[in-house]
């Protein structure tokens, strides 16, 4: 499943070059990858209240354009690789010209409670988490 979420750039995530900082684009994919798990139906606050959480274990992003104020930014995320403890996201961020400002590829891991890795429970093993999938 691939799900596109949007944002405007607002003047507090631009530095003193007057664009976005690299340090926001972090935000971005994760709001992006909030959305994404909420449209493929995805109940993270059902895994959080049994126990289970999904932290990110790697961020290897490229940054290729800069994005400015007032800029509206799509993200691009899906999923591209699923194990039983992990799994790995591709998110892409561009503009409404098409341009590409930058690329990711994040690694999350399921982890209980008390942080060790665990298999994610088979009641939130969702369709939309499958690489290829509609």
């Amino acid at each position: 499943m691939k799900h596109t979420a949007q944002v405007v750039v607002r003047t507090y995530e631009c530095d003193s070059y007057r664009h976005v900082n690299n340090a926001v684009y972090l935000n971005y994919l994760e709001y992006a990858r909030m959305e994404f798990l909420r449209a493929c139906g995805f109940d993270y606050k059902g895994l959080v209240a049994a126990g289970y959480y999904l932290y990110i274990t790697r961020v290897d992003i490229r940054y290729t354009a800069s994005a400015v104020l007032d800029d509206q930014l799509f993200i691009d995320t899906e999923q591209v690789k699923l194990k039983r403890i992990w799994g790995t996201f591709h998110q892409t961020v561009y503009k409404a010209d098409g341009t590409v400002c930058a690329e990711a590829d994040v690694t999350w891991a399921c982890v209980t409670a008390d942080s060790k890795p665990s298999p994610i429970p088979d009641a939130f093993l969702v369709a939309g988490l499958t690489p290829g999938s509609p």
